[in-house]
């Protein structure tokens, strides 16, 4: 029989295995599942409850590449550093960059903005009120209507039913 245009991998058919042979063990399939299955199992028995924070922390960090093979002292690596509370020096000021003081102008500038907006004594907030008070006569006027529209009609049956 052809099989067509497509033919298979030249290492043949998929074999699957029966859940006789999977029971016997003779399963034609690799072996390295159960071996893995059995030192991780060994592994979460021999593991000691009580492990120091250090080596809780390495375990932690995820190490990319051959990180956990290789040890690398890279200069420019900047490694974060903890400060004791007791060695903190807090006579000492820290200048701020240029970046980073424009930063702290702009959303001081953007605050007061701000507060003069909710107070209304900013133009585009004198705009709003304005037309927002436009609105709420506009509005105003439409349910007046509506209740005149409706009370007429309501009187308008009450006729027809005399």
């Amino acid at each position: 029989m052809g099989r067509g245009k497509f033919k298979g991998k030249p290492t043949g058919r998929r074999n699957f295995s029966t859940p006789e042979e999977m029971a016997a063990g003779t399963s034609s399939r690799p072996r390295t599942f159960k071996r893995e299955e059995a030192e991780y199992d060994e592994r979460e028995e021999n593991e000691e409850p009580e492990e120091s924070e250090e080596e809780n922390e390495d375990d932690s960090t995820k190490k990319k590449g051959t990180e956990g093979i290789i040890k690398i002292e890279n200069p420019n690596l900047v490694k974060p550093k903890n400060v004791k509370a007791k060695e903190v020096d807090l006579g000492k000021t820290t200048e701020l960059s240029r970046r980073e003081r424009e930063e702290l102008e702009k959303q001081k500038a953007h605050e007061r903005y701000m507060r003069l907006q909710e107070q209304g004594k900013t133009e585009q907030a004198r705009k709003d009120l304005e037309r927002l008070a436009l609105i709420r006569q506009q509005r105003a006027e439409a349910a007046k209507k509506r209740e005149e529209e409706k009370a007429a009609k309501e009187q308008k049956k009450a006729e027809a039913r005399k």
